[in-house]
């Protein structure tokens, strides 16, 4: 049986870039939330995007302009699934919840997962998918 990473916590920098005015550091964002960042930008992230990591990234923005239905939702899934396990080792997925929702053109998201040696909760990630142009 693999042991499980005990971890002190997780920090990242914000993507707002904003100095702390006491210290004239950049803004940090911690444990759950820099988690949940770090997978909707894996998943935001297309392929070929990052410098020296041509395959890190995640294919569902070739999905969002199939037609909205199940059948697309259920391909997200799976693109989203793969990406978050190989690209995101702390976090234990649950589950990858996607549904078509046809009247507004997009793919509204639902991950449930747990963060690897940390003493949380399930953590909840929502948010919509929708083809830009």
């Amino acid at each position: 049986m693999p042991l499980e990473r005990v971890s002190q916590g997780f920090k990242d920098v914000s993507a707002s870039f904003q100095v702390n005015p006491i210290n004239y550091d950049l803004v940090t964002i911690k444990n759950e939330t820099a988690i949940n960042r770090s997978i909707r930008n894996l998943i935001l992230t297309v392929p070929g995007e990052k410098p020296f990591l041509p395959d890190c990234g995640c294919y569902v923005t070739r999905l969002l302009f199939e037609q909205v239905n199940n059948q697309t939702a259920d391909q997200i899934r799976i693109e989203i699934e793969r990406t978050i396990k190989i690209y995101e080792p702390r976090v234990r997925l649950t589950a990858v919840d996607v549904r078509a929702n046809i009247d507004s053109n997009e793919f509204d998201v639902v991950i449930r997962y747990f963060i690897v040696g940390a003493n949380a909760l399930q953590q909840q990630l929502s948010f919509a998918l929708q083809p830009n142009r």
